[in-house]
Order: C-alpha cells, then sequence, then structure tokens
C-alpha cells in the first residue's frame, strides 16, 4: 500500500500546496496536455487549492474532443455499410457527428463492437472473411503501438479485409502552435506522462528552449500533479525553461524503443486537422506506402458535407486554453453530459465533462 498512501497523501498534498503558494511571487499561467490530468485535477478539486496567482488551463489533451467532426461522419457513413463492421473503443460511440453517433447508428442495426484493443479487431475479420472490419484508429502517440502491431499482425496472418480509419494526433506540434497563437497566455506546460512513456521526452526540449516555456513531464495522482506544478512554478520564478521530469517511475528520456520503432515502420507524420483548432503542420500519422492498403480512407472514400460545429460551443477556446469550461454560456444548459454540443462533453477524458462531474455547473467565474 505504499503507493497509494504514497500519492494519495493529504496531508502531503497540502504541503505542496503550501509550498507553491510560498514560491509563486506573481501570476503565472499553467496548462496540462493531457485529459486524464485534467479529470484528476478537478475531480481532486487541485485547481481551487492553489493560490490565485497559479492559474491552470486545460489543453487538446483529449484525442477524442480533437477528433475532427469530418472524420466522425466519415466513420459513422462507413459503420452503415453492410459489408463492413466498425469497431472502436467505447468513448467514440456517443461522439456528436454532424446528425447522429456511433451508439445511435447501431441502434439501428449498424454492426458497431466495442473492443478492449485493435488486435481484437482483427481477431473480428477472421472470424469475418466476408467483410471489412474497420477498427477507429483514434489517439496520441500512447495508443499508436498498438494501431501499428495490429497492422503487423494482419499482414503476417494475411488478414486483407482489415483496416484502420485513422485519426492520431500528436502532442509537439499542438503545443507548439498553442504557444505561437495570438494572445496565447500559457507560461509552461505540464507535459502528457502517458506519451512519454512511449516516446521519451528528447523531443520536448527544442520546445522548452525555442519558446522559452518550461515543461514538467507528469503523471496523473493528485501528489504527481502537486509536484509538477511546483516544479514548474520554480522553474518560472528562477527564469529557467528546461524539460523536467516528475514522473520518473515511468518515463525515461528515450521512453520505449521497440514501441517508437514499431510506429515508425508503419506511420509516417502528416499533416492533421484538429477539432477546434484547424489543420496543423506534421501533427498527425498516416500509414507509411507499404500499409497503405490497411488505410479505411482509401477503401471507402467519402464526399461528405460537413455543416460547422455548433455556434453555442466554444469548445475550439477550451482546447487551447483560452477559456475554461464553465466560461461557456452553455455549459450546464444546452450542453450536457446527455445532450452535448461537443466532444469535450461527451469523452471521459475532455475537460467539459470533468467540469460537469464535478458539480461546477452554476459556479461560473466572471469574465
Amino acid at each position: 500500500m505504499k503507493y497509494v498512501d504514497e500519492y494519495h497523501d493529504a496531508e502531503l498534498a497540502r504541503r505542496l500546496a503550501k509550498r507553491i503558494t510560498d514560491a509563486a511571487s506573481r501570476p503565472w499561467t499553467i496548462m496540462e496536455v493531457c485529459g486524464g490530468q485534467t479529470h484528476t485535477l478537478v475531480r481532486h478539486g487541485i485547481d481551487q487549492l492553489l493560490p490565485d496567482e497559479v492559474r491552470l488551463v486545460h489543453g487538446p489533451g483529449c484525442p477524442v474532443c480533437v477528433t475532427p467532426l469530418s472524420v466522425i461522419d466519415h466513420a459513422i457513413e462507413i459503420a452503415g455499410r453492410p459489408d463492413t463492421i466498425l469497431c472502436s473503443f467505447g468513448d467514440m460511440l456517443r461522439v456528436p457527428g454532424s446528425a447522429t453517433d456511433l451508439q445511435q447508428v447501431r441502434a439501428t442495426g449498424s454492426d458497431v463492437r466495442v473492443v478492449y484493443s485493435p488486435l481484437d479487431a482483427v481477431d473480428i475479420a477472421t472470424g469475418n472473411p466476408d467483410r471489412t472490419v474497420v477498427f477507429f484508429a483514434v489517439g496520441f502517440e500512447t495508443t499508436a503501438p498498438a494501431n501499428a502491431m495490429a497492422v503487423h499482425r494482419a499482414t503476417a496472418q494475411g488478414v486483407d479485409n482489415f483496416a484502420l480509419l485513422v485519426a492520431h494526433v500528436l502532442v509537439p506540434p499542438a503545443m507548439l502552435a498553442i504557444l505561437s497563437a495570438p494572445g496565447n497566455r500559457v507560461q509552461g506546460f505540464l507535459g502528457p506522462g502517458h506519451v512519454c512513456t512511449v516516446m521519451g521526452w528528447g523531443e520536448y526540449e527544442p520546445i522548452a528552449a525555442s519558446c522559452g516555456v518550461p515543461i514538467v513531464i507528469t503523471g496523473f495522482e493528485p501528489v504527481d500533479l502537486l509536484e509538477g506544478i511546483l516544479m514548474l512554478v520554480t522553474q518560472l520564478e528562477e527564469g529557467r525553461h528546461e524539460v523536467e521530469n516528475q514522473y520518473v517511475r515511468s518515463v525515461r528520456r528515450e521512453g520505449n524503443p521497440a514501441a517508437r520503432a514499431v510506429v515508425a515502420e508503419v506511420f509516417e507524420p502528416c499533416d492533421q486537422a484538429w477539432r477546434g483548432i484547424g489543420t496543423l503542420p506534421s501533427s498527425g500519422l498516416r500509414l507509411r506506402e507499404a500499409y497503405r492498403g490497411f488505410d479505411a480512407a482509401l477503401r471507402f472514400p467519402t464526399d461528405l458535407q460537413v455543416p460547422d460545429d455548433s455556434r453555442l460551443c466554444i469548445a475550439g477556446q477550451v482546447l487551447q486554453g483560452r477559456a475554461l469550461p464553465d466560461e461557456c454560456a452553455a455549459f450546464g444548459l444546452e450542453c450536457t453530459p446527455e445532450h452535448p454540443l461537443g466532444a469535450p462533453m461527451v469523452s471521459s477524458e475532455g475537460a467539459c465533462a470533468a467540469y460537469h462531474a464535478a458539480g461546477r455547473v452554476g459556479t461560473r467565474r466572471p469574465g
């Protein structure tokens, strides 16, 4: 029980909060770029425990939230075909497309299945040779190795009725886009622990150096996040801008070389559209030419015309740290988990869902 005691210790958390308060001599704005970290911060009230000088804003760390509406509509179109089986993780089923979602499509008779691994989708393809099984491959670098391994397995087993609808996004280009945007207020980042477990933190060092912004790779428990915030505030107060690793029990500078190698073999960088943000250069992954036969977007091309997102939803501003969920006029009113206007209210990692689950409805901040 040492791990539980250490990382859920309320007294230790209070001491860390006090150290942050003592360290912060002027206002600082910090962004976490992982949805799992967002939920820990909000669920445990860490953002409310901090001094007024330290303001937390939430970044585009929820891959479900930044998946473009056009890609979701494409998945829904593929799912509606009689010759396909669409497989996905469960958090994608309720993400609204322009007219419906995958859950409703499944309710009308389409074969949409929730799986726990893309390798499960390969097995489903093996058992259904008369239909194409498409796995909706959404995620940051964390999920890319498993998707690459699914393509490897399908290749080795000769399973040619398997495909990926790829919507992978990469963290570093998003951080650069946020820092270079007009009116940016982010001065330091809590780095994504799970992503760095795979990729390491070497690629964040040029960002810290060129943009003059400290980055602390941080875990997901309350004490992890408080330690990460303290490390960031210390750097900011001292005028340093380095990459530090709080998550030492899981992350190494080089990450996981085997996982990185399989991702590099199967995928290559590409320009990618981010919902609420726009297209960012080299911010996504696509299948390399040798594996392009597994690309569902090429097997099932579409000419869908996608309407704009709801004008009431300010998800794009939330994802870029320009607004907090409870600053949205629709939050908790027109937009709820039961009737979401945008993906951040649907996803298990979305900032809006985190605020709603924590009872932040009716506590909107002024300005």
